[in-house]
């Protein structure tokens, strides 16, 4: 393999048909299909009384109307719980439509199918449901003590609760170790909840073949795979039968990784029904109110501490809110309690929470998915056993950083994949002298003071993490060459912006010695291929990346098999070069890959003249036997899995330098840097895309973004015109180094870099402006009113 493109800054394959308008979103299909609307609660708390359509039935164009009891027992049967735990004790999902209770405003109620949208919405309009309104559960405090219960059978309204506890290296625990330690420390933290708002909310597209009883289904998903299987088994279809496809995804973030969600049942359902295409798209206010949020946890912490500033003992209390529902069970507050620790090495770590249901929407996986509440208790807990030592922020933290003598380095606890959590490499250290040097830590003393002798108020803050990434099980490959020398790559897992057509098609031209322009790559389509888990938890790279890899290999030794037959040469003498098969060091000895993907399927068992001259290549093997070895398939194409051993360890240090207004404490951020590694790079400029929009999204969560409810359950800024975000003039200019220490997990070397941008960033800015005005930042997102209220106290 001589054609290099593993770890080159390749501009990204995709850019040129969305930039200029050629993508094609899943509101861009279904030209002339029915449309379907949904009647949703107004009320968070309610029991559904009657429901009566007799208004909506003389909408012209209307189709259909369904309720609860119009759906077959398998179609209207409670949504699954995706990923079971045994501290989960009482996990509880929606049904597609809600039968007697809602449990949160949003919750789809009726569903409507008619000739457009508009109609659709009409007839919605006109169908009256009466509610029995009772009081509704808010906030995840509330929900402890209130005597409200979301779930009649749900004690307390706690759906979860689990400890986990690793002892200091003398035995002692972490209470202990906390108690006998020289300085202790208690406070509280909070993050608000808050959401991904993705360019494309959800949608669907169904059309049914009565002919040969087969459905293909369009779904803004990031996993096909899953929402095939979960369509075929509650619509009793064979899983031949049934095709999904993601489109171009404007976006998933994590809302999208839940399957199926109640519209991807009922749209293929509807439309197997009815005999005709089926198409729902979100609008933006259902996704406020019937998608997926994120982020909201009350931690309480309590640590211990020497006068070095080296941790003894860390004592964690967590509440985390996970809405009415838990379809993805308690992925989120289990990454919270595991990654905590951060690159830090934790004299003895006890961490203990509490997951409880609201009549709020449900929480599932955000970019990020606990790590930036994880990194915000951790982080803000380090600036501020510094500050009660009068320590550099950077000091203590060296001095409890994992050495990088030390990897793997077991943390002692379960991660949410079940398996230990061990850190499979690293250089903390180095990264932090990398972040030093970025922003110019040792001389903020000089800036600040020439700032302050304006009037200016400015401050330096730093964050640092570490990510679990490509977690298992699997994810597979298939690559094939074909007679015109081309290489097509297919994987299961989807593609909602992240780059796979570049970064896939790099690692296949690498692995094979072919030119870039010569691979083609396709992602979520199971009509490629049909077993997959999903886009997730930072693990494309890793996961499909290691089987579109292993793939290439199998490819690539066939290849070679045959060629080295064609050739009289040892195929240990043979490689690959812009798409030929040659012996090294004799250019002029070759045959082209086309011509081996012709050899590798054979139309003859005896191998003559003739066909010799049909692969433009005579004399390239005895004529009696064939160019293939007995018990080869025929093809030059190969299929791999990839299962790791257990998560790879991403990890990265941030820093950020703000401005606070001293009049009216507005908070602007002048420089940001960020020191990543996620091992080896195969796109460098992609992988910065990635930590770009990731800080963007970071940023957000730290200033602007959050879902606020009042005391009845209702969402009071569910539209763009009340949710803030930051514009572009909000974000500011992202400086980034590399460090890059190889996984010995998989054979790439590399661990994945999709959410590392977004972890830190709260922890960041809370540090900047407490150190820009030696005020406590314990909550956040922080907006300027509210540092405003801090300055008065």
């Amino acid at each position: 393999m001589t054609t290099r493109l593993f770890g080159e800054p390749v501009p990204r394959r995709e850019d040129p048909r969305l930039l200029t308008g050629r993508g094609r979103y899943l509101d861009d299909l279904g030209a002339g299909a029915l449309e379907a609307a949904f009647v949703r609660s107004p009320h968070a708390r309610a029991r559904i009384i009657d429901i009566d359509v007799s208004a909506a039935i003389e909408v012209e164009g209307l189709v259909a109307i369904y309720t609860w009891e119009d759906l077959p027992e398998e179609v209207g049967a409670p949504l699954p719980l995706l990923i079971p735990h045994p501290a989960l004790t009482h996990g509880r999902t929606a049904r597609p439509l809600a039968r007697d209770v809602v449990r949160h405003v949003g919750e789809p109620v009726v569903m409507v199918v008619a000739r457009d949208r508009y109609l659709a919405e009409d007839a919605c309009a006109l169908i009256r449901v009466d509610y029995e309104v009772a009081g509704a559960v808010v906030g995840v405090e509330e929900a402890t003590r209130s005597d409200r219960l979301v779930h009649d059978d749900v004690p307390g309204n706690v759906g979860a609760h689990l400890v986990q506890e690793v002892p200091s290296v003398a035995g002692l625990g972490a209470r202990e170790a906390i108690e006998a330690a020289p300085h202790v420390l208690s406070f509280r933290l909070d993050i608000e909840r808050s959401a991904s708002m993705p360019l494309e909310g959800r949608g669907v597209c169904a059309r049914w073949d009565a002919d040969d009883r087969s459905l293909r289904v369009y779904s803004s998903t990031q996993t096909s795979t899953s929402v095939r299987m979960a369509i075929a088994a509650r619509l009793g279809l064979p899983p031949t039968k049934v095709e999904v496809i993601a489109p171009d995804v404007g976006g998933g973030f994590g809302v999208k990784i839940v399957h199926p969600w109640p519209e991807e049942v009922l749209v293929p359902w509807a439309a197997v029904l009815l005999g005709r295409e089926v198409k729902w798209t979100e609008d933006r206010r259902e996704h406020f109110v019937s998608s997926a949020h994120e982020r909201a946890q009350v931690q309480h912490v309590r640590v211990g501490f020497d006068d070095a500033g080296r941790v003894l003992g860390l004592d964690v209390t967590i509440l985390h809110d996970h809405g009415a529902y838990t379809p993805y069970g308690i992925i989120v507050p289990i990454i919270t309690a595991t990654q905590l620790p951060g690159p830090y090495r934790i004299g003895a770590y006890r961490v203990e929470f509490s997951s409880v249901y609201t009549n709020t929407v449900q929480v599932t996986p955000y970019r990020g998915a606990g790590r930036p509440q994880a990194a915000f208790c951790m982080e803000r807990t380090m600036d501020r056993i510094a500050a009660h030592l009068g320590l550099d922020r950077t000091a203590v933290r060296e001095a409890n950083f994992i050495q990088p003598g030390e990897f793997p380095y077991d943390q002692g606890l379960t991660f949410q994949d079940g398996r230990p959590l061990i850190y499979d490499s690293g250089d903390y250290p180095e990264s932090l002298r990398m972040l030093k040097e970025l922003i110019g830590w040792d001389s903020f003393g000089e800036l600040r003071a020439r700032a302050a002798a304006g009037g200016r108020r400015l401050g330096i803050g730093l964050g640092c993490y570490v990510e679990g990434t490509g977690v298992g099980p699997y994810e597979g490959g298939h690559v094939q060459i074909t007679s015109d020398g081309r290489v097509h790559v297919s994987t299961g897992l989807t593609s909602q912006g992240q780059g796979h057509e570049t970064v896939f098609a790099q690692i296949a031209a690498s692995e094979l010695g072919v030119p870039l322009e010569r691979v083609s790559v396709v992602t979520g389509d199971t009509r490629r291929f049909g077993y997959a888990v999903g886009t997730f938890a930072s693990r494309a790279a890793v996961m499909s990346g290691n089987a579109i890899a292993l793939a290439c290999r199998r490819v690539r030794e066939k290849a070679l098999r045959i060629a080295a037959d064609a050739l009289e040469a040892d195929p240990g003498d043979l490689e690959i070069v812009d798409g030929e098969v040659r012996v090294a060091g004799t250019p002029g000895v070759a045959v082209p890959l086309a011509t081996v993907a012709v050899l590798a399927n054979p139309l003859r068992y005896a191998f003559d003249a003739e066909a010799a001259r049909a692969t433009q290549f005579a004399g390239t093997a005895s004529p009696d036997r064939p160019p293939v070895a007995e018990g080869d398939e025929p093809g030059l194409e190969g299929r791999d899995y990839y299962s790791p051993v257990r998560s790879t360890f991403a990890s990265g240090m941030h820093a950020a330098i703000v401005e606070t207004d001293p009049l009216t404490a507005e908070i602007r951020v002048l420089r940001y840097a960020v020191v990543h590694d996620c091992g080896n790079l195969v796109n460098p400029m992609i992988v910065e895309g990635q930590i770009h929009g990731g800080v963007a999204q970071g940023v957000g969560g730290a200033l602007y973004e959050r879902m606020v409810y009042d005391e009845h359950g209702q969402l009071l800024n569910a539209s763009f015109m009340d949710f803030l975000m930051p514009y572009v003039t909000e974000v500011p200019r992202i400086e980034t180094a590399h460090l890059q220490t190889p996984s010995p997990l998989n054979p790439l070397g590399i661990k994945g870099a999709g959410e590392a941008g977004v972890i830190p960033v709260s922890a960041v800015i809370a540090s900047a402006v407490e150190d820009a005005e030696g005020i406590r930042i314990d909550r956040m997102p922080i907006s300027p009113s509210e540092l405003f209220d801090l300055r008065r106290r």
